[in-house]
C-alpha cells in the first residue's frame, strides 16, 4: 500500500503534470471507485474544471480545482498515470481527458476511492478526512498529545502506530523502521511507552518519513508514480523484509502483529510488557 512518502511523490509529479490543465471529459470505466456522488454527477460537475493545486493529508491526495475538491485514496494498488496516445488499459478506471493529454488512475484490485466537494465545504469535518489524525510532521503532536491516547491502550505499539486517527501517514513498512530505531519491541503495549520513548517515535517518525520522501518513497510490491518513479528508499531500510540486524548483527524476526507481517530484532528491541 502507498503509505505517505508514496503519497507525497506521487502529490508531487502530479503538480508537475497536470496543474492548469482543464478536464474536456472523463471515461469512468468503474463506477464503485467514486463514492459519495453518482457517476454522472461526477462527470457533469468535473467536465470544465481546471486543476489548481494538489494538496495531501496522512495517505489522501486532495486535488483543488475551481469549483470542487476531489479527494482521492489510493488504497493497495492504485497509481496515476499521465498519459498521451497510449493504450488503455484495462486496469484503467477512471480517465481524466485534458486538450492532448489524459490523467489515467490504474488500479488493479479497484480498492481507490474518489470523494468529491465542494469548495465551501469544510472538507476537514466531513468524511473522509475528519478521521484523519495529525501528521508527525504537525508542531502539535508532542508527548502530551499522544499520550492522551497511550496511557490506556493495552493494544501493541504498533498497532496504534498504524491507526490514522492517531498519528497519519505511518504505515507498515514504516513503523517497523521508527519502532527499530526507538528500540521499542512492536508489541510493547502502548500504555507501557514512556515519555521519552513517544519522543523518540515522534522524532524517529519525522527521520524515516523525510529520508523516503527524498528518495522517493519505498518500492515494495507495486508502488509506482506516473514518471516511472518506484523509490529508492527501499535501499535504506534497516529492518523492515532484512536478515539481519544492523546493529547488533542477530537474526532479524517476522512476526504478525494486529495482523499485519513485522519485522524486528529481538535483542535491540526488548519486550518490557510491564503492567501498570
Amino acid at each position: 500500500m502507498p503509505e505517505l512518502p508514496e503519497v507525497e511523490t506521487v502529490r508531487r509529479i502530479l503538480k508537475e503534470d497536470i496543474i492548469n490543465k482543464k478536464i474536456i471529459d472523463i471515461d469512468i470505466r468503474y463506477n464503485k471507485i467514486i463514492q459519495n456522488v453518482s457517476s454522472e454527477e461526477f462527470k457533469n460537475k468535473l467536465i470544465g474544471q481546471t486543476f489548481i493545486d494538489i494538496d495531501r493529508l496522512g495517505k489522501y491526495l486532495i486535488c483543488v480545482l475551481n469549483d470542487y475538491y476531489l479527494i482521492v485514496h489510493l488504497r493497495m494498488e492504485g497509481k496515476f498515470f499521465y498519459m498521451h496516445n497510449e493504450k488503455i488499459s484495462i486496469h484503467d478506471h477512471i480517465i481524466f481527458k485534458f486538450e492532448n493529454s489524459e490523467l489515467r488512475y490504474n488500479d488493479t484490485r479497484k480498492f481507490g476511492t474518489m470523494h468529491l466537494f465542494k469548495r465551501d465545504d469544510n472538507i476537514y469535518d466531513i468524511p473522509p478526512l475528519n478521521k484523519v489524525g495529525l501528521e508527525p510532521f504537525n508542531e502539535n503532536v508532542n508527548v502530551e498529545h499522544l499520550k492522551k491516547y497511550f496511557n490506556k491502550s493495552n493494544k501493541p505499539i504498533k498497532t496504534t502506530l498504524l491507526d490514522q486517527s492517531i498519528i497519519a501517514g505511518l504505515g507498515n513498512i514504516y513503523v517497523d523502521e521508527v519502532l527499530f530505531m526507538s528500540k521499542i519491541h512492536p508489541n510493547e503495549k502502548t500504555k507501557n511507552i514512556t515519555d521519552n520513548q513517544i519522543k523518540l517515535l515522534i522524532d524517529n517518525s519525522i527521520i524515516v518519513l523525510n529520508k523516503a520522501i527524498n528518495l522517493g518513497g519505498t518500492t515494495i510490491r507495486s508502488f509506482q508514480s506516473s514518471h516511472d518513479i518506484t523509490g529508492r528508499f527501499q535501499n535504506q531500510l534497516l529492518v523492515h523484509t532484512k536478515d539481519v540486524c544492523p546493529t547488533c548483527s542477530s537474526k532479524i524476526l517476522k512476526i504478525k502483529v494486529g495482523g499485519r507481517g513485522t519485522y524486528y530484532c529481538d535483542k535491540c528491541q526488548r519486550l518490557l510488557n510491564l503492567d501498570k
